[in-house]
């Protein structure tokens, strides 16, 4: 007699069975990995300046060149790698923390509480985000921790519409009514059976916000508002390469940080995808 599977169970084998989404976990993995291990396998200062060495090709004691100022471009790829996925992850986190929150607060008081929250989002909506995002930035000054506030208050209402949504449905459901019958108060209500039943579908949107948030740290990184010289992103990497002579004869300056967010965002999409389908209740088993 077969053993029936649990729908985590369940949620795994068709994880595990898209190749993409597998694939996108792996590399997310290892430029994790390698980005925490920077210090150990870098072999260079990233922030070292070395006149002597100006924009050298890639060779056996530079694997990946040296930049404009001589500093090592395999070294600071890696230690860019820090912040751009710190960035990305610490601001979606927090997003989905807001959001989540606010929600399931929509979702189960529903009435004033609903209204005040989903004009709040319409508000936040309403701003061309990037827009805003340049003009805070300019105004809090560029660091680390302003990108992360300003990218998590821009991005809240994303999740936050989904866990409503998702909320208003299960207020409806017969075990919810009777926990309510027994004496469940709201916030049992919120901790016990919305916030565990809305997990899967607040993870699959907090992939495809590190996706954006990463994309969006590199453009603001770029135009000078995100982090600052000497500490490097992929975005500030990319600022060395702003010339046509650049770009045609000295690919190593721009090559490795571009393809670094290429890669990364579409790893990201493809594990957002995985997900998706994994804990679709309509997903095909594979």
């Amino acid at each position: 007699m077969s053993t029936a599977l649990s729908p985590a169970a369940l949620a795994a084998r068709r994880f595990l069975g898209n190749r993409l989404a597998l694939a996108g976990a792996v590399f997310l993995t290892a430029a994790g990995v390698l980005a925490l291990a920077a210090p150990l396998v870098a072999g260079h200062d990233p922030n070292a300046v070395d006149l002597a060495a100006f924009r050298e090709p890639p060779s056996a004691a530079h694997l990946l060149g040296t930049d404009s100022t001589g500093r090592d471009v395999f070294a600071r790829l890696l230690h860019a790698g820090r912040i751009s996925l710190l960035v990305g992850l610490l601001s979606s986190l927090a997003a989905l923390a807001v959001g989540t929150l606010l929600g399931a607060l929509a979702g189960v008081f529903g009435g004033a509480v609903d209204a005040v929250v989903m004009r709040a989002a319409d508000v936040v909506l309403s701003f061309p985000s990037l827009v805003v995002i340049v003009v805070l930035a300019g105004v809090l000054g560029p660091s680390t921790a302003m990108l992360v506030l300003v990218f998590a208050a821009g991005n809240w209402p994303t999740a936050c519409r989904v866990v409503r949504g998702l909320t208003l449905s299960l207020r409806e459901q017969e075990y919810v009514q009777a926990a309510r019958a027994f004496g469940a108060g709201r916030a049992a209500l919120i901790g016990r059976h919305v916030l565990p039943a809305v997990l899967s579908q607040v993870a699959v949107v907090g992939t495809l916000l590190v996706a954006q948030m990463i994309l969006l740290e590199a453009v603001l990184s770029f135009l000078g508002l995100g982090v600052q010289p000497p500490r490097a992103s992929w975005g500030t990497m990319l600022t060395d390469a702003q010339n046509l002579t650049l770009l045609q004869t000295m690919p190593w300056l721009w090559l490795p940080p571009g393809l670094a967010i290429a890669l990364t965002v579409l790893a990201v999409n493809f594990v957002g995808d995985g997900l998706r389908d994994a804990v679709d209740p309509k997903g095909t088993r594979r």
